[in-house]
């Protein structure tokens, strides 16, 4: 068995009733962005800035390292996963950049209050199923879980991954 395959299956162990897949298939990608949103908000220096193409520029910030970081993980367990990721990741600092742009409130407002809400149900779902959240085992599942969401979401396109 692949190592991704054993991973997304002890995942899912603590993700056996709907009304927690439901709640985790909104709350996995919004933790995701929330953070990354975070993270943008720590700049990572203006020369980086400087010597990237202007349209990139807002995207040079500690959230896109992180992004980095993480995808060189999940190319390790699976290239169309990563692919995945990429994409999604992508669309998460697009997303960012609206916001920021928006000027509705400072960003790591928005992204704390998305963030606390988002673990609040979170955990109202792994209470409504009666198990902890597998991070409590193991630090890694917090990187799982997007790719678990991912692969529900290939499920449904018919997407091997």
């Amino acid at each position: 068995m692949r190592k991704i395959d054993s991973l997304l299956s002890e995942y899912g162990e603590s993700h056996q009733t709907k009304f927690n897949k439901i709640v985790h298939y909104f709350c996995v990608p919004a933790i995701f962005f929330s953070l990354i949103g975070l993270f943008s908000a720590i700049p990572i220096g203006l020369s980086l800035q400087e010597v990237v193409p202007t349209g990139l520029a807002p995207f040079m910030h500690i959230g896109t390292l992180i992004i980095v970081l993480g995808l060189f993980y999940y190319l390790r367990l699976s290239v169309t996963l990563f692919v995945g990721m990429l994409v999604f990741s992508a669309l998460v600092l697009l997303g960012i950049n609206v916001i920021a742009n928006a000027n509705i409130a400072p960003v790591w407002v928005i992204m704390v209050a998305i963030f606390v809400i988002a673990w609040i149900v979170q955990f109202v779902g792994h209470n409504h199923e009666g198990k902890k959240p597998s991070f409590l085992k193991d630090v890694q599942f917090l990187m799982i879980g997007p790719a678990w969401t991912m692969s529900h979401l290939f499920e449904v396109l018919k997407i091997k991954f």
